[in-house]
Parts: structure tokens; C-alpha cells; sequence
């Protein structure tokens, strides 16, 4: 009588007394996961156990954790510079008072990545 898995077309191999099954992982790229992403992978385990494991059960959550880090960095950029130039922030400023200029950059910094933590990482 075949296991379900051997009806499924699993095939084993012998390890001593013990058979063990032939699974191959899927291929997962060179996909980077940077700070958003491994924010979203404990955002998910934590708070969204079905979804995390759905994604990793079915091989998609590194690359769904890739997107979105690169969309948030993406999102990142924009807004820092929509915010920098809609206040102001320019290089004019850096010259003439650079403990400003870092001030406000941090500030936009901070809101922009609370926009991005928000809308994208914890949604």
C-alpha cells in the first residue's frame, strides 16, 4: 500500500533503517530582504500567523518579504525628497548651518519612515 505522499509522486530515499522523503526546496533567487522586510517577517509572525505561514508554506514569503522592502525603500526616497524640498531642506542650508540642515533632515527621516511603517510594513 503506497503513503499519500508516494501517490502524490514523492519518492524516498534509504538513510540507514530509516526512509526519508526527496524534497527539494523551490528556488528562491538572490532576493535581499533589508530592514523593512525583516520588519514585515516579524510583523507577520507575530501578529499575522496565518498569513506568515500560508506564505511560507507555499514558498513565496521571501519573495514577498523582497518586495516589500524594496517597494518601502522605494517609498522612502520619494517622500524624503517631496519633504526636504517642500520645507526647504537644501544644500543652501547645509552650507550655512549644517546642525539645522541635519535636524530637519532627521525629522523628515522619521516621519517619512513612520508614513512607510504605517501604510506598508504593519497593513
Amino acid at each position: 500500500m503506497k503513503s499519500l505522499f508516494e501517490q502524490m509522486g514523492g519518492t524516498y530515499r534509504r538513510e540507514g533503517d530509516y526512509l526519508i522523503p526527496n524534497l527539494v526546496l523551490p528556488d528562491i533567487g538572490d532576493n535581499q530582504i533589508g530592514k523593512y522586510g525583516r520588519m514585515r517577517r516579524r510583523y507577520l509572525k507575530e501578529h499575522r500567523k496565518v498569513l506568515y505561514t500560508n506564505l511560507l508554506t507555499s514558498g513565496n514569503l521571501r519573495r514577498h518579504l523582497a518586495e516589500i522592502d524594496q517597494v518601502c525603500n522605494e517609498c522612502m526616497e520619494s517622500i524624503l525628497s517631496a519633504m526636504a524640498r517642500q520645507e526647504g531642506v537644501t544644500e543652501a542650508l547645509k552650507a550655512a548651518d549644517q546642525m539645522e540642515w541635519v535636524r530637519r533632515l532627521n525629522s523628515i527621516h522619521n516621519r517619512a519612515e513612520e508614513i512607510v511603517l504605517t501604510e506598508l510594513v504593519y497593513a
